[in-house]
């Protein structure tokens, strides 16, 4: 196996772990059954899925289903393969370094080209935090009449639970994320039944139609639905948060590890999978057979939902479910904060301060635009939010997929020609799409 230390693998020794105060704090049983073990490394891809349903998400999928019925439920499947796999490479690439991507970066390039993917990253972190801030904001709106000011200041609160909870375990962080999410399915599940989905329909939505590359507007939702799945922070984050695992340091312990992370990230993703095309299917089973096309928001699809189902507290659910994914999102979120600005920095600071400085750099946008023009702003943020995380990705794909194609630094676990020809495909792809959504913003 290659030697990891290398001069011609990385610039520099391998130095801090990642969040070194829960590095390999939770133990792996050695000697255990195959289900044991998958438990055991169960967790950090239910961290990364939160960011697969997050508040950025809804509007493309509500308008998605409200507009062109199921067709586009292809699009979310697609944009889900690719999240499958270029978070596998992620948690390869910390479990086989024990650096994450942060470090990586780092550690390879020169300091210039470093600093500038650090701003780049933090920018696009607070970018990815001021959609689930406004989310949690307009949720406990709609649920408790919270204004939206005073909304967007509350989810600050997330700084203490984090605190709080991984002071006691970072299984606790695991958990209250994995119990949010099982809130989430719980609502959509709900939503779906009440909504009496055309299941022919639906089955066949899943099949891609060249009718999405034909219709200019299909076609540019189906972009933004694509655009918004692979979150950049999430490669950052996965390849930290699966070194909390206590796994062998041996080229067997680390293949074992490789594989439990994978089946982990993949189940959850599967997982997120369910919840956008959920929330497409109720859009279509609600909105487009009744024929309201024109709902796109979300604050209007709270609205519409109760009295076109005739079930009261279908919009609560819609409400509750929101509420969740953007409490949970802005959890993770602040952990990759945390996690960049470490990685790339080498910083070192208080835990309480790193995440108020998070924290801070998406609040005081979300307060001052909701301040000045209200929900109509917040609106506009969000908008602007997914365009800037959009010129951000393809500076944390190519640099993910380079590292784990490197021989010098992945040694037996590099990439093999399939799945190498397949991720740099994937993020060429990527980029491809959100440049073509950023000329139609701007320009088109």
């Amino acid at each position: 196996m290659a030697n990891f230390k290398n001069t011609t693998a990385w610039r520099r020794e391998r130095g801090r772990p990642s969040l070194s105060e829960v590095h390999r704090s939770i133990e792996i049983p050695k000697g255990a059954s195959f289900f044991k073990k998958l438990l055991a490394f169960a967790g950090p891809g239910y961290l990364v899925a939160v960011g697969y349903m997050d508040p950025g998400n809804w509007a493309t999928d509500i308008a998605g289903g409200a507009i062109f019925n199921y067709t586009l439920l292809s699009v979310i499947f697609i944009s889900n393969l690719m999240a499958i796999l270029l978070q596998a490479l992620s948690a390869k690439l910390g479990i086989v370094t024990g650096r994450d991507l942060a470090q990586a970066c780092r550690d390879h390039y020169s300091k210039p080209v470093s600093f500038f993917l650090w701003v780049l990253c933090e920018i696009a972190i607070a970018a990815c935090d001021l959609a689930e801030v406004i989310g949690s904001a307009i949720a406990l709106n709609l649920l408790f009449g919270i204004p939206l000011l005073v909304g967007v200041c509350v989810t600050a609160l997330d700084v203490l639970i984090i605190l709080f909870l991984q002071n006691k375990g970072f299984r606790y962080v695991e958990i209250l994320v994995i119990g949010l999410i099982v809130v989430i399915g719980g609502c959509f599940l709900t939503e779906i039944i009440l909504s009496r989905p055309d299941w022919a329909a639906v089955a066949q939505g899943f099949i891609p139609r060249a009718e999405i590359l034909r219709n200019p507007e299909m076609l540019y939702i189906a972009i933004g639905i694509l655009g918004a799945t692979v979150m950049p922070h999430n490669l950052y984050l996965h390849s930290s948060i699966v070194q909390t695992r206590n796994y062998p340091d041996t080229e067997e312990g680390k293949k074992m590890a490789v594989k439990f992370a994978t089946i982990d990230s993949t189940v959850a993703l599967l997982f997120a999978l369910f919840i956008n095309a959920a929330i497409l299917m109720v859009a279509a089973g609600v909105f487009y057979r009744q024929g309201y096309h024109e709902v796109q928001g979300i604050e209007r699809a709270y609205e519409l939902l109760s009295p076109l189902m005739g079930v009261s507290f279908a919009s609560f659910l819609f409400a509750l479910a929101l509420l969740a994914s953007g409490q949970n999102s802005t959890l993770t979120g602040t952990l990759a904060g945390q996690i960049v600005m470490e990685g790339f920095l080498n910083f070192r600071i208080s835990p309480v301060l790193r995440r108020l400085i998070t924290r801070l750099i998406a609040i005081i946008p979300a307060v001052i635009v909701t301040a000045l023009y209200g929900s109509k702003g917040t609106g506009q943020l969000l908008i602007l939010s997914q365009v800037i995380l959009s010129l951000q990705l393809s500076f944390a794909v190519f640099p993910l997929v380079q590292f784990t194609s490197e021989r010098a630094k992945m040694g037996n676990f590099v990439n093999g020609p399939i799945v190498r020809y397949l991720s740099f495909g994937v993020a060429i792809f990527i980029a491809s799409l959100n440049a073509w959504l950023l000329y139609q913003t701007f320009w088109g």
